[in-house]
This record gives C-alpha cells, sequence and structure tokens, in this order.
C-alpha cells in the first residue's frame, strides 16, 4: 500500500492506494474514506516480432552505421578525422575522376571536402548523411 499526503487549498488530504485488481480497480482511501477507482490501462507499446535470421523491419537506424555486406572496404576513402557527415555528392554506379569531391565531412565546425583518390566507379556508399564517423572508417568505395 501507497501513502500520500497532499496539501490542496489549505486542505490536507491523506490518500492511501491498496491493490489494483485484473481489471484496473483500485482500492483508495481518502480522509480514511474508502473508494473504489477505475484506473486506465497503460497502452503497452506495440511490440514488434522478429524472426532468428531474417533482417527486423521498420527499426529507426537514424545516426547508425549501413549495413554493409560483401563490400571490400580495401578500396574505400576513409574519413581522415572524427566528424559528421554533411552531405554524399555521389551515388551508386556513378564514374568519378581523382579529386572529385565524394563527401562533405564536417569537423571541428569546419566542412571539408573528401576528394576521390583516384578514377573509378562508385561501387558502394559506406555512410549516410548526419551520421558521425571517427577516423580511417570507410566512406565511399571507389574501383
Amino acid at each position: 500500500m501507497k501513502e500520500f499526503k497532499y496539501n490542496i487549498d489549505g486542505k490536507e488530504y491523506k490518500v492511501a492506494i491498496g491493490e489494483i485488481d485484473e481489471n484496473n480497480v483500485a482500492d483508495i482511501t481518502v480522509n480514511e474514506e474508502s473508494y473504489k477507482v477505475q484506473m486506465e490501462k497503460n497502452s503497452e507499446p506495440e511490440k514488434k516480432k522478429v524472426e532468428l535470421g531474417k533482417p527486423a523491419t521498420d527499426i529507426s537506424t537514424e545516426g547508425s552505421v549501413p549495413v554493409i555486406d560483401n563490400v571490400n572496404t580495401a578500396n574505400a576513402i576513409k574519413a581522415p578525422l572524427p566528424g559528421t557527415i554533411r552531405s554524399i555528392e555521389v551515388e551508386v554506379g556513378q564514374e568519378v575522376n581523382a579529386g572529385d569531391t565524394v563527401v562533405v565531412l564536417e569537423a571541428m565546425k569546419m566542412a571539408n571536402n573528401i576528394e576521390a583518390e583516384k578514377s573509378g566507379k562508385v561501387t558502394a556508399i559506406c555512410v549516410k548523411q548526419g551520421q558521425s564517423v571517427m577516423e580511417e572508417d570507410p566512406l565511399v568505395v571507389i574501383e
């Protein structure tokens, strides 16, 4: 049993909350007078069914690293310093030349253009806009 004291407009109320039954009805005593109070049921958040071996759907990935399978990150342009991805200037399948800007990385309140180190085709983008990256994290794969 939980007991509380309230003072409303100068009047003191002693409230005791007893058991709550399966129908969500509580036994409550206010200043030694008993009441049965129907309480609202707490709405439980909708549970998502996840099957092992299958990807979960509708999961928020804000700020997380995209899932990258079978990508050769040895050919990736890597972050030169920690920062936040402000924009991605290329798309998968796009041909780029050495020196082309592929990603704009904000670090220490400065926008840094990250350029392609070689000419080739963009085969994977390993980050998304707004994502935080650490030094040496793969950004874009060019082969």
